[in-house]
């Protein structure tokens, strides 16, 4: 009690600022002064040199940003004016016309198919990244031709691109697929996730927010974003705060800055949550995928198991399933509302889960690989390591089912035999075909 009736300078002091007048002649205000002043220039100097260190490592790990072509080098000019018009040309006055990001993408290549096949003007976009075999991405892309969907190399940072496009092209609608995508690799290229995932689709909503008319977006989350939620299984109105991963961060930010441009803007906005795609054509990088062919090869393949020798398990929905949410998801969006980058009433905002709302223990999975390769696997099991995984999957579609009509079909076992005769036929040297 002694201390809280001592006096001292500061008892002086009001709560208020500009109360009180501290007499100059004081010495100890001239300490404090001189304090505040090296406390506030301490603090902005370790602000600066964290903002420094920041930009250091994030230029370090980003990609380069695209180059500023003219018309007249990779895209552009009259021929390639008309290669796009004719690509997004559709064939009745019922049908949309589609700007598809990540187009030579897995489900790019088979969302754009599926809607020039029913009619639809598509038009593709992708910058043919190296995150995985760009050759493979390349087939996809000749698949694409084919159907007569034309491919524009670029990158969704690129706004020169993105305006000309829009310059050619009155888009109804945009299927965004294109980011940065698997978990693991955040750990080793961080700011490939923050160049494609955030500023890539914030350079792509600007674009839309401000041509006339605003197209309606639909764009691929992640079921990422449940992250450390325990809740099972997953709902649309479960928190989303807690990520296990970057690129699950990535994801979280994307439906955030979906939310933003929607209610400034009125831009009608659909969020997919997609959980665990697979199919032909797959990615390479995705468990099945590389289980299959290193069954085939004899090498080992490590499959985790939770904490406690827990079991890990994905809701693992087949890609054609995948396709018909998007092609209803793209068919109930309303329209944007806003004009010129102007909002003129709130606009359609949506989040849903795409998933086969059937999980699977990935060890299962191996069995089913190991009976349709006729080939028994060489199994090592190893804890869950902590690179942004998470041990269990499980989409609730009630809204989904309700909203879209989305019911999928296709158990795991028959998705695996289809893309195992797909993986057969394009990895054969005999056979250069693909199983399509």
């Amino acid at each position: 009690m002694s201390q809280l009736k001592t006096n001292s300078h500061l008892d002086s002091v009001p709560s208020t600022p500009g109360k009180l007048k501290p007499d100059k002649s004081t010495p100890y205000v001239h300490r404090l002064r001189v304090y505040t002043s090296l406390s506030r220039l301490t603090i902005w100097s370790s602000f600066f040199l964290a903002f420094i260190i920041f930009c250091f490592l994030f230029s370090s790990t980003s990609p380069p940003p695209s180059p500023r072509r003219s018309l007249g080098d990779s895209w552009g000019g009259r021929d390639w004016e008309r290669r796009v018009s004719r690509s997004a040309r559709k064939q009745s006055s019922s049908a949309i016309t589609v700007l598809v990001t990540g187009a030579a993408g897995f489900v790019g290549t088979h969302v754009s198919v599926a809607l020039k096949r029913r009619g639809d003007g598509v038009l593709g976009l992708d910058n043919f990244n190296h995150y995985y075999d760009p050759n493979l991405k390349r087939a996809r892309q000749k698949l694409l031709e084919r159907s007569g969907v034309f491919v524009v190399e670029g990158d969704i940072n690129d706004s020169l691109l993105l305006k000309k496009l829009f310059e050619v092209v009155a888009f109804t609608h945009v299927m965004h697929l294109a980011a940065q995508a698997g978990v693991r690799f955040a750990m080793q290229n961080p700011g490939s996730y923050v160049h494609s995932n955030i500023a890539g689709f914030v350079n792509l909503l600007e674009l839309c927010k401000s041509v006339d008319p605003q197209p309606a977006i639909v764009w691929a989350s992640s079921s990422s974003v449940y992250g450390l939620n325990s809740k099972v299984p997953f709902s649309e109105k479960d928190r989303t705060d807690q990520p296990a991963s970057l690129y699950a961060a990535t994801k979280k930010a994307g439906e955030e800055i979906a939310h933003t441009y929607n209610h400034i803007y009125g831009l009608s906005i659909t969020g997919l949550r997609f959980f665990t795609v697979y199919g032909p054509w797959g990615r390479p990088d995705m468990a099945y995928y590389f289980f299959a062919k290193d069954i085939l090869k004899g090498k080992t393949i490590t499959v985790f198991e939770a904490p406690n020798h827990g079991t890990v398990a994905r809701d693992f929905t087949y890609i054609d399933d995948i396709v018909k949410g998007c092609l209803s998801a793209l068919d109930t969006a309303k329209k944007s509302t806003g004009s010129g980058g102007k909002k003129k009433r709130p606009a359609q905002f949506r989040i849903f889960n795409l998933g086969n709302t059937s999980p699977v223990p990935v060890g299962h999975l191996v069995s089913i690989l190991e009976k349709l390769l006729k080939v028994k696997a060489k199994r090592k099991v190893l804890p869950m390591p902590r690179n942004g995984d998470v041990k269990y999957t499980h989409a609730n579609i009630s809204l989904a089912y309700r909203d879209l009509g989305y019911k999928p079909s296709t158990n795991l076992e028959t998705g695996l035999k289809k893309f195992v005769r797909w993986y057969l036929g394009y990895h054969s040297k005999s056979k250069k075909k693909s199983s399509w």
